[in-house]
């Protein structure tokens, strides 16, 4: 029987940047910066109040869509699939065997393809990973949204004066919107990763190694 994990909220954050390597607004400021790519926290509690925060890229629904043909649109799919993903058991875990649950994980993802195994279709390999999905929720954890009515009552303890949203995932929801051209990239370097497990491939105007360009040219013969 899986444990129940409550979700009670979702927080905004930014990676690195080189903003706070160069001065500031200062006018030798670079004009460019990088870094500050968006960061989310989700705030969950275990069975006994032990409070986890789950930390990811925003990034990561760009890959996890290129890796497994999710639909960009599907985010219902995409955070389901990425908040659960920490409870798929690492083959190479030599505690795996002192963990029953995670035993049952890992006997029901037995022989599926990964987002990397070539010759298969992204149909299989979503159906794959949400077998693996599945799984964690059944003999795991499972993730659920902890009543609006508990969350306002613990703002109030802590003197927030901040309206518990309906669904604790709703800061996340609201904002994300995946950028077709960023996802289009990341299928383009997942593609490429797995052809190249197949063969020694020339790079062509779909299929080619990063910072590559390579034209339209007339394919080769043969």
């Amino acid at each position: 029987m899986a444990e129940i994990w409550t979700v009670w909220d979702a927080e905004l954050s930014y990676t690195e940047t080189s903003l706070t390597q160069s001065g500031g607004e200062r006018p030798e400021q670079r004009a460019a910066p990088d870094g500050a790519e968006p960061l989310w926290g989700v705030y969950r509690v275990k069975p006994n109040n032990e409070t986890h925060m789950h930390i990811f890229p925003h990034s990561t629904f760009e890959w996890r869509a290129a890796e497994y043909g999710i639909d960009p649109d599907d985010l219902e799919t995409l955070l389901d699939v990425i908040l659960h993903e920490p409870w798929i058991p690492s083959l190479d875990d030599p505690f795996l065997w002192e963990n029953p649950d995670a035993v049952k994980v890992a006997e029901a993802m037995h022989g599926l393809p990964t987002c990397w195994t070539p010759g298969v279709p992204d149909a299989v390999r979503l159906e794959a990973h949400l077998t693996r999905i599945n799984a964690v929720k059944e003999h795991r954890v499972r993730l659920e949204p902890e009543k609006q009515q508990t969350r306002q009552e613990a703002l109030a303890f802590v003197g927030a004066t901040a309206r518990a949203a309906a669904d604790p995932l709703e800061p996340i929801k609201s904002l994300t919107r995946l950028d077709p051209l960023r996802v289009k990239s990341r299928s383009l370097a997942v593609a490429r990763y797995r052809e190249s497990l197949l063969r020694t491939a020339r790079p062509t105007f779909d299929s080619k190694p990063a910072a590559t360009f390579v034209g339209r040219q007339r394919e080769r013969a043969a």
